[in-house]
């Protein structure tokens, strides 16, 4: 079976720390409006957690999800700040994105913790989007397999049942944020690397998205490639022309 036919292009914009309320409405107003340009690729925002809620009234009934930038691996208790799978849960988010390279770097998040969020997260019925990357040194060392391979480690030992309820989504740190991107054969080499992982568990149907200074002028290049499901976005998802072009690549 070619699983590239049942994977269907998935795109996620990442607001990271930006957002008000008036331009959120703006944003996400010209996202319902335009949304019927990308009818073949799933979308969804991922919105710091004071505007999720604005999120999710606004983009009720539209077809595109939302979802939170980082999930607790705690159901509950005293750890003051952290939100649970629960909690969102509760309020019908369906996506969450886990392991971001700015929590790992930032936070010292490790593998293992990134694993714990991923399975927190299933267990409350959230898609959890699994983001793995090389920093710009471990790449030039020729590190870079060596990496994905040790970050995926511990959310692969979830087991094939978890994991074929996942997304992953490679990232190179070089890339984010920096206005470089990685080649569209350099990401599908990284990209097939991982699916010959996710094969060898059994679940290649699993989703892989590119994210790395992702724009509507490299779209399509990179969604070219036969292991490129989609993409997570950064700052290109700000603006509500630029994501759907990207999303009707």
């Amino acid at each position: 079976m070619n699983t590239a036919l049942i994977r269907k292009r998935l795109v996620i914009g990442n607001w990271k720390m930006h957002g008000a309320r008036p331009t959120n409405a703006t944003l996400l107003t010209g996202l319902c409006a335009g949304v019927g340009v990308a009818h073949n690729c799933e979308m969804v925002v991922c919105a710091p957690f004071p505007y999720l809620g604005q999120v999710s009234g606004c983009l009720h009934g539209s077809g595109i999800g939302w979802g939170s930038q980082d999930i607790s691996k705690h159901q509950q208790g005293a750890y003051t700040g952290e939100v649970s799978a629960s909690m969102l849960s509760d309020f019908g988010c369906q996506w969450a994105l886990v392991g971001h390279s700015e929590r790992r770097s930032f936070h010292c998040e490790t593998d293992q913790l990134v694993a714990e969020k991923a399975a927190a997260a299933l267990g409350a019925g959230i898609t959890p989007v699994v983001c793995v990357g090389e920093t710009q040194a471990e790449q030039e060392a020729g590190l870079t397999q060596e990496v994905i391979r040790r970050q995926l480690q511990p959310v692969l030992a979830l087991g094939a049942e978890s994991v074929a309820k996942l997304v992953i989504a490679y990232e190179p740190v070089w890339a984010i944020g920096t206005g470089l991107t990685a080649t569209p054969q350099q990401a599908q080499d990284v990209h097939a690397f991982i699916r010959a992982q996710l094969t060898e568990l059994n679940v290649p149907q699993v989703r892989i998205l590119y994210g790395g200074s992702v724009k509507a002028s490299n779209a399509s290049s990179l969604f070219a490639m036969s292991d490129i499901d989609g993409a997570l976005v950064g700052g290109a998802s700000l603006v509500a022309e630029e994501f759907l072009r990207i999303a009707a690549s």
